[in-house]
């Protein structure tokens, strides 16, 4: 993928060097639904970084200045709609970065992808990404109950998550940018 600047950001393919980056994120994930990614030490980091830099599903967030990986986006197609996400390291958040690259990201989507419309998926109990996607003009479209189990419980039982779906369409999205 060729590059998107922003102001403060570079998103682009991940590179080889990106494992201490996609490290400090994914070692822990903050959301529930990134603990399948979780990465156990540097060399799970590293062969992740190698498997995502031959795709341009997962997008690379760097700060500009400095070139270090703070998050990633994805953004998986399915004809003219893409299914969208994003991941940060903790130790950047408050700053409008999430915000700054997803809509760079959006912008891509729309003009140079052609896309119709995006989707997000995100559990009830992520307040920060449901007011990113209020952010970035997204609606809610709807709750699926009991959607999902990312961990088990001490039984071994799954404990199952509400899931909210977001979207955009390029109409909604062109009406914002124009107004």
């Amino acid at each position: 993928m060729d590059p998107i600047e922003t102001n403060r950001l570079v998103l682009n393919t991940f590179q080889r060097g990106d494992a201490p980056g996609l490290y400090g994120y994914l070692h822990e994930p903050g959301a529930s639904c990134f603990l399948s990614m979780k990465l156990a030490d540097m060399a799970a980091a590293e062969a992740e970084v190698e498997n995502r830099s031959k795709k341009d599903d997962y997008i690379a967030v760097r700060l500009k200045e400095s070139g270090d990986l703070i998050g990633d986006l994805f953004a998986m197609p399915e004809e003219d709609t893409f299914a969208v996400g994003w991941n940060f390291n903790g130790d950047y958040g408050g700053r409008g970065l999430a915000f700054e690259a997803a809509s760079a990201l959006f912008a891509h989507l729309f003009t140079a992808k052609g896309a119709r419309r995006l989707y997000a998926y995100v559990e009830d109990n992520n307040h920060r990404s449901q007011r990113l996607c209020n952010r970035l003009g997204m609606r809610q479209e709807g709750m699926f109950l009991e959607y999902v189990s990312f961990e088990k419980d001490i039984h071994g039982e799954p404990i199952f998550e509400n899931t909210m779906q977001f979207a955009l369409l390029r109409k909604e999205w062109a009406a914002t940018r124009q107004g």
